[in-house]
């Protein structure tokens, strides 16, 4: 088990997408280059210049670089250190580095952070034959020795620890979509199977009369006609939308009209009032059972994290083009709702699924609004 964790470890991809070069890595750099300018006038206990200029340097201009080429700092900063203080040891140089040299601690998180499984295990190899050396070049005491091994083995395992629960956190938010997906999957597919079970219907019946009422028959195909063409819009709008083998009934799904059953009376706390108005006929069954399912949900997260809250409206809004769906109410600003929640992560990827937008946050005046915009025909991106 133990050889199968570390062939993990060894085997460990960087994370994606590290952060680039910054404004703030550059402030970073000119002021550890200044302070040690500082220190090197203004100290009298400090090592030879020279010794001073290639520790400071290796150091400091590196850093920009930290995170897309972790490993490589290492090697050059703590790789020239570790030669200035062999140079020390060898030549017997009086003084201290400059405090510039502590920012090998923020190498060493990066390392952790960004570098993979080989670019870390490396990485540390070489950090702690410098700190060996160091210790002999400064003459340190065993306490100074262990808090140093301390403070580098503290930087390693924060990056490490930040990494993997950045790595946790998008993964939940991958499984919170994969779950949308698959709720909005399972209702296209009822609602096609509806369609489908109703051309099936009628084909048998216009079987069954083509003989002695002809136009009856005819009838019967235009009805299949409308039905197949409903269906093929519902088909259109499963493309690309991943759905699992779980069985599934054949249920209608709810739509707009059931929004108006989310209402509560003054009993319940918050009192939730629904409000449907405009153009809200023959829209998309997902258009449909998307603006019931948020309007849900965000009624339940007003319920659970909405403090002191008394009233939720609900607002549904359809024109010619497109539905407006808006979630208020009067919670306290200080509610506690964490915006990027897996909850509104879901909701985010339904309406983009279904090519619309979807914004949630703080209200203008109080509490919280949730805001969805849907194309009727529902076309996925």
């Amino acid at each position: 088990m133990a050889t199968n964790a570390l062939r993990s470890l060894w085997a460990e991809p960087r994370p994606a997408s590290p952060p680039d070069r910054r404004t703030r890595d550059w402030a970073l750099v000119a002021v550890l280059i200044g302070w040690s300018v500082l220190e090197a006038v203004l100290r009298k206990d400090m090592a030879p210049l020279p010794l001073l200029v290639i520790a400071a340097l290796a150091v400091v201009v590196p850093l920009p670089w930290r995170r897309t080429h972790p490993l490589v700092v290492v090697v050059i900063a703590f790789g020239m250190v570790t030669v200035v203080d062999i140079a020390r040891i060898l030549t017997g140089s009086p003084g201290v580095l400059p405090s510039s040299v502590s920012a090998t601690l923020v190498i060493a998180y990066a390392l952790f952070r960004w570098g993979s499984g080989r670019e870390a295990a490396s990485g540390l190899g070489v950090i702690l034959l410098w700190l060996a050396i160091t210790c002999v070049a400064e003459s340190s005491s065993l306490a100074e020795t262990v808090a140093g091994y301390v403070f580098f083995l503290f930087a390693a395992a924060l990056g490490a620890a930040i990494r993997y629960r950045t790595k946790i956190r998008v993964r939940d938010v991958d499984e919170a979509k994969a779950r949308e997906r698959e709720l909005l999957a399972r209702e296209l597919h009822d609602t096609v199977a509806h369609h489908v079970s109703g051309i099936a219907i009628q084909a048998q019946a216009g079987r069954a009369i083509a003989a002695s009422h002809p136009e009856r028959a005819i009838e019967a195909l235009a009805v299949i006609e409308d039905a197949a063409t409903r269906t093929l819009t519902e088909l259109r709008a499963i493309v690309g939308v991943l759905r699992s083998t779980q069985d599934t009934g054949f249920a209608p799904q709810p739509g707009v009209a059931e929004v108006e059953q989310l209402a509560t009376d003054g009993r319940t706390r918050p009192r939730v009032e629904v409000t449907l108005f405009g153009e809200l006929e023959d829209l998309s069954p997902a258009v449909g059972a998307a603006i019931y399912r948020l309007a849900q949900e965000s009624i339940t997260n007003a319920r659970r994290h909405a403090r002191h809250a008394t009233h939720v409206t609900v607002s549904v809004t359809g024109d010619a083009d497109e539905v407006r769906l808006t979630i208020d109410d009067d919670g306290s600003a200080a509610g506690g709702r964490v915006p990027a929640g897996y909850g509104l992560v879901g909701m985010r990827e339904r309406a983009a699924l279904l090519g619309g937008t979807f914004h949630a946050g703080p209200a203008a005046e109080r509490g919280w609004r949730v805001e969805a915009v849907l194309p009727r025909t529902g076309t996925p991106r």
